[in-house]
């Protein structure tokens, strides 16, 4: 594709008829200046309906858009988790309030060293063999939790849940699972140098 005609990227690209089954993909263009370690990257999104069927197959779904987009990272979260969790991100001067529900605060991507740092988690996440290095996953002595919840993929990353049901921060369970998440990761977001 050669771009869009308003800058770099990929439009907009939606399949289907009908809103309940619906799903669309776009992917911006991130400027060196904006990206971490001060190198440009090119960020993919997809939104699709939270159904059964659907979330049944987020995993895969997130797998084959992060493997073919040779991702260094990615997570696949329910929008009103993924609301709360990316107000992680400080950025004291557009909005100086502390992360909502004890969530640690993550630096803005343009501060984190290295794009293979995850920026964050989500429900689902992908971590390719490099990220997983720099985080230190897995450690099966620390790690037994989330292996019970975990896969390889077929270029040696890591499809990750935090949860085995659609991640939920109103569910104090989930939200202590993912507090402990960030807890054994401290890499993610910039948070510890390594």
């Amino acid at each position: 594709m050669g771009g869009r005609a308003d800058g770099p990227g990929f439009p907009l690209v939606c399949n289907g008829p009908s809103e309940s089954e619906r799903m669309t993909v776009y992917g911006l263009e991130i400027s060196a200046d904006s990206g971490p370690g001060g190198q440009p990257l090119f960020d993919v999104h997809a939104e699709m309906p939270m159904n059964v069927t659907h979330l049944a197959a987020a995993g895969d779904l997130l797998e084959g858009i992060a493997e073919g987009a040779r991702a260094f990272w990615g997570h696949a979260t329910p929008f009103p988790a993924g609301v709360e969790i990316s107000r992680q991100t400080q950025n004291r001067s557009a909005n100086p309030k502390p992360p909502p529900r004890g969530l640690p605060a993550l630096k803005p991507a343009r501060d984190i060293p290295s794009p293979e740092t995850p920026h964050r988690l989500g429900w689902i996440n992908y971590w390719s063999a490099a990220a997983a290095h720099r985080i230190g996953f897995p450690d099966p002595a620390r790690d037994a939790e989330l292996l019970s919840r975990a896969r390889r993929t077929a270029t040696g990353g890591w499809i990750v849940r935090i949860t085995e049901e659609p991640l939920d921060l109103d569910n104090p369970t989930h939200l202590e699972t993912l507090l402990r998440a960030y807890e054994r990761f401290p890499a993610i977001g910039g948070r510890v140098p390594i």
